[in-house]
């Protein structure tokens, strides 16, 4: 094992699998001679040449297209978004052409692409650049959704993502690019659609993703000392959601608090009370409760930023509520 950072993970990643094959590629704003806006792709250009890691123009909607056409054509492009905020731009291409592309050929044109960048809130960024778009691309059949919270399964997730076949949404967090974590040392893969019981627990089951998982492990030390032991799921992928491991969590724990760093309505945490309910409702002896940030736009402030998203404590008032305390 080593310890690196989670841009380092990313990069990683995407370097191990351009030496491997030669159809990856990656390109974006600032990826080439500024070394990647979070320096994600830092020392990239210098190996593998101006072909391969291609700076863009700021216009997202073009670039994603151009990576469309590319990997419809056999190559495997990784396109860098500085956030996904402004990827909004570049929505017609990933929902419209990559997520609809192998059924509407008829199954004669995969599109192995990775759509990769900043998600989330990130400091006082204020409303239209602090949005988690892991439920928005969800929503989108065609698509897998990946949301990795640490640098371990950042790099194994990215490289899977980066050899599947299907378009691959990948969220990262703007918040972690500077994030510690042990590493396998040589070449590894991390399935997608695997979810992790980060942490074992008896009476509640805690789900969550990305950055705010965090949140969850705070909780989970707290409440160890008020002799109430919570069961940490991260999911990792969004789609698809690895329902299994989350019942089988509920059939020991019997209660459920999702953790979502992004708006109640149709949500991750909604997707997952429902089948809970469907499945598992003669496991529950609570309802299954819901953490998410506040149903507004993000604020600027940093007072009304505390007020709206979710945290700890949050989560343990949630907690106790499934345990009727």
């Amino acid at each position: 094992m080593k310890t690196i950072q989670f841009r380092e993970a990313l990069r990683e990643a995407m370097s191990e699998e351009m030496r491997r094959d030669e159809k990856v590629f990656l390109m974006g704003e600032e990826v080439a001679e500024y070394n990647g806006a979070y320096k994600v792709s830092q020392g990239m250009l210098d190996e593998f040449g101006d072909k391969r890691i291609i700076d863009t123009p700021i216009a997202e909607l073009g670039f994603a297209g151009i990576g469309v056409g590319a990997s419809m054509n056999g190559l495997r492009p990784i396109v860098e978004f500085m956030t996904w905020n402004f990827a909004i731009l570049a929505a017609d291409q990933i929902i419209n052409s990559a997520a609809k592309m192998l059924q509407m050929s008829g199954g004669q044109y995969h599109c192995p692409i990775v759509f990769r960048g900043g998600n989330g809130t990130a400091g006082q960024l204020a409303a239209t650049h602090s949005q988690s778009f892991e439920a928005f691309y969800a929503h989108v059949p065609g698509l897998k959704v990946i949301t990795p919270s640490n640098p371990a399964d950042a790099k194994g997730l990215l490289k899977s993502a980066i050899r599947d076949n299907d378009p691959v949404v990948f969220l990262e967090s703007e918040k972690m690019y500077g994030d510690k974590g042990e590493v396998p040392e040589g070449e590894y893969m991390i399935p997608i659609g695997v979810a992790d019981v980060k942490r074992k627990g008896r009476d509640v089951t805690v789900v969550s993703f990305g950055k705010v998982i965090k949140e969850a492990y705070k909780a989970a030390d707290i409440l160890e000392k008020e002799g109430i032991s919570l069961e940490v799921i991260d999911l990792r992928t969004i789609r698809p959601i690895d329902y299994g491991t989350v019942v089988e969590s509920i059939k020991k724990t019997n209660r459920c608090v999702v953790l979502e760093e992004s708006w109640p309505l149709a949500s991750i945490s909604s997707e997952i009370a429902y089948h809970l309910q469907r499945y598992a409702f003669d496991y529950l002896d609570a309802p299954v409760m819901r953490v998410t940030q506040t149903d507004t736009p993000f604020a600027f402030s940093p007072t009304l930023i505390d007020e709206a998203l979710p945290n700890a404590e949050r989560l343990i008032e949630a907690v106790k509520a499934t345990l009727y305390r």
